[in-house]
């Protein structure tokens, strides 16, 4: 196969049109392909000498696909590099942009073949960009690529950066939305990366507010299938989608409001609550792909959470037989297991059958909350301030008493 070198004699984008139209003609017979060649080429300098560098590209990316399937991915990226740099030609934004939409199009044409390649070369064009719009732009197709072409291990590691992206891209909600919903989805085909679908997710649907019902209404998919992740989920045990607007919304839809008590009652209530819901709603647990055993489990661990931070510090072991629906010589092993999650931190007094509960987690953390941290943290600087004051006092006797004794 034959490889792009780009020599003194020739320019680089003339080396590409040459290798691209030797490679597109090159069934066509000596003849034919020689005066195609030689006509594209010529073509190609005119567009040089004149700098219209976005003819230029439009002509380099006559061919990309039928080069994508006939070269090697070392010539593919050699030949996308050079018609990428012509972003740097371009004497305007607006055109920069053109430049990288027919680029970005060329590429993202049969996102199945070499997809990874794809990738590289939308993140190598994404590098070489200064304008924000078209930064998001390139980003965006990077991701389309990476699903349609289940590569999407080649994405995730940039995920990390989106905060930093979106200082600098600067976007409004709607494409705020786009790029999480496609982040989350991105991220949802891969088990072990659960956790971070559900984050994106959340920060997808907290975008929308009550004031834009249309908008709203389009969210309530994805509420739903935020609801059933975290239900599903078998370590997570907090989250913020109960008092979100696009979540709220399903309390009165007609479709859906079994679900958002679903999520009720796994953020604010016990698990008597759930059996009594499942018995009723089996059928939809089902529906949505729900195991009962797995959600009586959560239920269980969420139920301990609930008493614990309810009661005053100490929870009997019978209250907590009782709660979660166990035998008696099964309490310590669940309450093992609420430390082992980080959901509460206590200390098991087996001989009073007690559990002196020190902190416990809070499922939801709203209004109510918040109000409680404040308490707390009032009458912490208030406890401090009378420690200081009592310390200050006593070094002032002391300093009296000192004084007391050189004088005499």
């Amino acid at each position: 196969m034959t490889t792009v070198v780009p020599t003194a004699e020739e320019d680089p984008a003339l080396s590409v049109v040459r290798f691209t139209a030797e490679l597109s003609w090159a069934d066509a017979g000596p003849e034919v392909s020689e005066a195609q060649v030689n006509s594209l080429c010529m073509e190609a300098q005119e567009c040089m000498i004149e700098g219209r560098w976005l003819d230029l590209a439009s002509l380099m990316l006559t061919s990309a696909d039928l080069i994508f399937s006939k070269a090697s991915e070392k010539d593919l990226e050699c030949v996308f590099t050079v018609i990428c740099n012509l972003v740097k030609k371009a004497e305007n934004f607006d055109q920069v942009h053109t430049m990288a939409d027919i680029i970005s199009s060329k590429v993202t044409q049969q996102p199945n073949v070499k997809p990874a390649l794809r990738v590289k070369i939308l993140f190598n064009l994404y590098n070489l960009l200064e304008n924000p719009a078209s930064c998001f732009f390139v980003y965006m197709k990077a991701l389309s690529v990476a699903v349609s072409g289940k590569v999407t291990e080649h994405v995730i590691p940039s995920f990390k950066n989106i905060d930093s992206f979106l200082r600098e891209w600067n976007l409004g909600v709607k494409d705020q939305r786009e790029l999480f919903l496609t982040i989350s989805n991105a991220l949802k085909e891969n088990k072990s990366s659960a956790k971070d679908s559900f984050k994106f997710l959340t920060r997808y649907l907290a975008t929308f507010s009550d004031e834009d019902a249309y908008a709203l209404s389009e969210a309530k998919e994805e509420a739903v299938r935020a609801i059933v992740d975290f239900v599903k989920a078998p370590d997570m045990f907090q989250c913020d989608l109960l008092d979100m607007p696009a979540v709220a919304q399903l309390e009165k839809d007609a479709k859906h409001a079994l679900v958002y008590q679903l999520l009720k009652i796994f953020l604010t209530q016990r698990l008597d609550a759930y059996l009594d819901f499942s018995t009723a709603n089996s059928t939809l647990l089902k529906s949505y792909g729900l195991v009962h055993e797995d959600c009586i489990a959560k239920m269980r661990l969420l139920s301990l959470v609930d008493l614990a931070s309810n009661e005053s510090g100490q929870v009997p072991y019978s209250l907590i037989r009782d709660t979660l629906k166990i035998e008696g010589d099964e309490v310590e092993s669940w309450v093992v297991k609420a430390i082992t999650a980080k959901l509460i931190d206590c200390k098991i007094d087996q001989m009073n059958e007690i559990v002196i509960v020190r902190r416990g987690t809070e499922r939801v953390f709203g209004p109510h909350q918040w109000e409680i941290l404040r308490a707390k943290l009032v009458n912490w600087r208030t406890n401090i301030a009378n420690v200081i004051t009592s310390i200050q006092a006593n070094k002032i006797s002391e300093d009296s008493t000192q004084e007391g004794l050189m004088i005499r």
